[in-house]
């Protein structure tokens, strides 16, 4: 028999890890209490897992789709998952936050996304992988980042039904975000997750964008399509102010925190013209301590206002 975990310390794992590698999201993970922090170290060290299995370029895709899968059923038996620190930890917090194992399936499943486009329709022209439109894309973004938003907010705690489709469409803001930031990383990778549609539309194609290397300057066409997402983007962010009211007032300044960070690139990102091939575009630490401090002072008063009632 496995030998079980204990709890502290299987959480103590999931705290290390997020802190050595969740960079934007540990930020907001500070402005939590506790309880709340911890589990979501358990998630993202959950999905972090998943995500290195999936990324890692040192074996082929039905190699990782097969640990994958073996990491999923190690999850699911109450047995192996004893001997995991990561799993003991997620289990724990799922029981804690009442959250569906449908969900966490379907956070392994947008892991495994990239994956399957070798026996998909999304290998496009040029052996690139791509979308034909944004419908397409909407689907990739909820399993790779809205399934994560509507884990959070079980954590957070949410007082409507209404903040599921808004923590949905946060997830779609935050990831058409990381898609502007790495376009270039992407590309390397044969992907470009820009629709191929709009792509058509500005004038310019997926193998252009691809092509474009350091030092380079963006063609018209091509600053169109990627200030079209963005846009896009900010669009999907109004969901994020009219979430923030329905969640429990204690994990507020965490997702303020979150969506001011990630705000914060998007606009790093549009101040640079879009020329994300150049250099990768980042949030400056200064920047983020700065708005995890904004974070921090609103949790503390609020602590201060409810000791004084």
């Amino acid at each position: 028999m496995t030998q079980s975990q204990p709890i502290e310390t299987a959480y103590a794992v999931c705290r290390s890890i997020a802190k050595r590698e969740a960079k934007n999201f540990y930020y907001s993970f500070v402005a939590l209490p506790a309880h709340k922090r911890d589990a979501m170290c358990a998630i993202y060290a959950f999905m972090r897992h998943a995500d290195d299995i999936s990324d890692d370029e040192s074996k082929d895709h039905a190699t990782r789709r097969a640990e994958l899968a073996q990491w999923t059923e190690m999850w699911r038996d109450p047995t192996t998952a004893a001997g995991d620190p990561v799993l003991v930890a997620v289990r724990d917090t799922q029981e804690r936050f009442a959250i569906p194992d449908e969900l966490l399936e379907q956070l392994i499943q947008g892991t495994a996304m990239d994956l399957q486009a070798e026996s998909s329709n999304r290998r496009g022209a040029h052996g690139l992988d791509t979308f034909a439109t944004f419908t397409d894309l909407y689907r990739y973004c909820y399993y790779v980042a809205s399934v994560v938003g509507l884990v959070c907010i079980r954590i957070f705690g949410y007082s409507s039904p209404a903040a599921e489709q808004l923590a949905e469409e946060t997830g779609i803001a935050f990831q058409l975000t990381n898609i502007l930031r790495d376009v270039r990383e992407d590309a390397e990778r044969g992907r470009v997750y820009v629709p191929a549609d709009e792509l058509a539309a500005s004038g310019t194609s997926a193998a252009s964008l691809a092509e474009v290397r350091s030092g380079d300057q963006l063609t018209e066409p091509q600053r169109l399509v990627l200030a079209g997402t963005a846009r896009r983007a900010r669009a999907y962010y109004q969901s994020a102010d009219r979430l923030l009211p329905l969640i429990s007032a204690d994990s507020r300044p965490a997702l303020r925190v979150l969506v001011k960070i990630y705000s914060r690139l998007l606009k790093n990102i549009e101040s640079k013209r879009f020329d994300v091939f150049t250099s990768r575009v980042q949030v400056p630490t200064w920047q983020k301590l700065l708005i995890l401090s904004g974070g921090m002072t609103q949790m503390v008063a609020m602590r201060l206002r409810g000791s004084a009632r």
